[in-house]
């Protein structure tokens, strides 16, 4: 048994955040699936809005996101985050986060540029050139992993928290958690006073996605099991532009490109943004996932083309760098010609119910990122968004606890598993991974019916029957806990789809095409 002050799983950037702002204070355990670096904050490309411009406001900014919202961001939360995004921004700046520099006078910030995405009104985007999560997390790594009071865990998988309810305790709250560790194939049992979800989304319950492959819903599944009430998890959003080659896989094609003047445009060559939205290609990202996917079922196109080729070579470099070299290593010189892309599943909007300071409905349990719902994003995020709010409720779920009087730790049991064997037949779990990303793609994803989705429902309790004998029978490995997970969060995904009676953002159905008049988020409770 291990003790921490402070249990994180996750290392993207709201685990980080948290874990430095704690750690000269407190004992930090910080839990990871993979490597330190290897969460989904590191995939962002675009950067992080901020209001950072004089002729920008934080008014003007709470509007954009509210339209993205379709009206459903909480107004509270959306106006918190945004007031302090730009101390969020001066603590990278502090931390040594290479943003990209301007020192042209115009569009920027003590120096740094600031490019435009789809939704914003005004140029509002700090970032590193288009790899700007791995710059964040880069620099926050080498702090954390140097920082004595943080012990980082790495292939370690959260497997399930442990609670009052759990111990038999009058309080039900949480202490912590069993965490598989991978290298020695063992569960181990960590005990804190405080936990912190911060997991990411749930991006690989569906087959196309821009997410990492550990993307699996953990905490908000893990949050749901210990009795956590979740919101809005019918929102997921498609991006409307991953690259669509055979050997890319969850290649992101920012929406800087579009928001610098990139076209998308049909095989022939005709383009057909303006005829969906007077925005065009700047419209908000599910208005042009929804148009391509339109386009495609049309006219039997395996993709559509993003455009930029008419801008000047060196423009595109030093832009995109990072999206040129992957794209001419695939032999798409995209100075030359458009880039083959495709909608993939990229953002969970919804998630654990949470407050401005990440507190969830179980006692010491804590959720922050994508992970969680602090209601910012509505019913469908606006560009970059999210890791700005990583850094504000991260910093906010910090102080919280380090207000918060320390609790008496309880005896805890070890992880039994004495009454399970080894798995005979693994091939069961992938053939279920396997059928659950492709119904959730077929069933729930861009365009839903009710058929669709009581379909997608029937299946998902089956596969949850054979996996929860599997859970039960046999020792459990890093493949059956994400399975697991997934699921569940599958589960809640078409459950909350079912229950909005209403085309709104993200969620666009086929029997309820229209809007209704108030915007309500979608609540699930255990």
């Amino acid at each position: 048994m291990r003790q921490f002050d402070v249990l994180i799983m996750g290392s993207g950037l709201a685990g980080m955040t948290i874990a430095l702002k704690l750690a000269d204070s407190l004992k930090v355990g910080l839990v990871t699936k993979r490597a330190l670096r290897d969460g989904g904050s590191g995939w962002a490309q675009g950067g992080i809005a901020a209001v950072l411009d004089d002729a920008d406001s934080i008014e003007l900014h709470i509007r954009d996101t509210f339209v993205a919202g379709a009206g459903l961001c909480d107004a509270q939360a959306t106006r918190f985050i945004i007031e302090n995004s730009r101390d969020a921004i001066d603590w990278l700046i502090e931390m040594g986060v290479p943003f990209t520099r301007d020192d042209s006078g115009d569009t920027n910030y003590h120096g740094y540029h600031l490019t435009r995405e789809g939704g914003h009104s005004h140029r509002r985007i700090i970032h590193a050139a288009d790899a700007t999560g791995a710059a964040v997390i880069d620099t926050l790594a080498r702090k954390v992993a140097s920082h004595p009071n943080i012990t980082v865990l790495e292939d370690h998988i959260a497997l399930d928290l442990i609670t009052g309810k759990k111990l038999g305790l009058a309080d039900d709250r949480c202490w912590g958690a069993y965490v598989y560790d991978k290298a020695n194939d063992k569960v181990e049992t960590f005990v804190a006073g405080h936990t912190v979800l911060a997991t990411g989304g749930a991006g690989k319950v569906y087959l196309y996605t821009t997410n990492p492959d550990v993307a699996t819903g953990d905490g908000i599944a893990m949050g749901w099991r210990a009795g956590c009430s979740v919101s809005n998890m019918e929102f997921i959003q498609f991006h409307p532009t991953c690259l669509y080659h055979p050997h890319a896989k969850s290649f992101l094609i920012t929406e800087a490109v579009r928001g610098e003047g990139g076209i998308l445009k049909l095989p022939d060559g005709t383009r057909f943004m303006p005829q969906h939205d007077e925005r065009a290609e700047l419209a908000p990202r599910d208005v042009v996932a929804r148009a391509i996917d339109f386009e495609m079922k049309k006219g039997g196109y395996d993709c559509v083309y993003l455009d930029i080729s008419y801008k000047p070579a060196e423009f595109i470099k030093e832009h995109f760098p990072n999206i040129y070299q992957r794209c001419l290593e695939l032999g798409i010189d995209i100075t030359r010609e458009p880039i083959p892309v495709v909608p993939a599943a990229h953002y969970t909007c919804g998630g654990l119910v949470v407050d401005l300071y990440g507190r969830t409905d179980v006692s010491g349990l804590y959720a922050v990122g994508e992970a969680a719902c602090t209601g910012l994003h509505g019913a469908n995020r606006l560009a970059s968004n999210s890791l700005l709010e990583c850094m504000v409720i991260g910093k906010a779920t910090a102080e919280d606890i380090l207000a918060t009087p320390p609790a008496a730790l309880p005896a805890v049991p070890e992880w039994d598993e004495s009454q399970v064997t080894d798995p005979d037949e693994e091939v069961v779990i992938a053939h279920n991974w396997d059928e659950l990303r492709r119904f959730m793609w077929d069933y729930v994803g861009i365009v839903r019916t009710n058929k669709r989705l009581e379909r997608a429902l029937h299946r998902i309790e089956l596969l949850q029957h054979e996996i929860h004998d599997y859970y039960s029978n046999f020792r459990v490995g890093n493949d059956l806990i994400e399975l697991r997970n997934l699921v569940t969060t599958a589960q809640l995904i078409v459950q909350s789809a079912m229950a909005r009676k209403e085309s709104r953002g993200l969620h666009y159905s086929r029997d309820y095409p229209g809007m209704l008049p108030d915007a309500t988020p979608t609540i699930l409770k255990p």
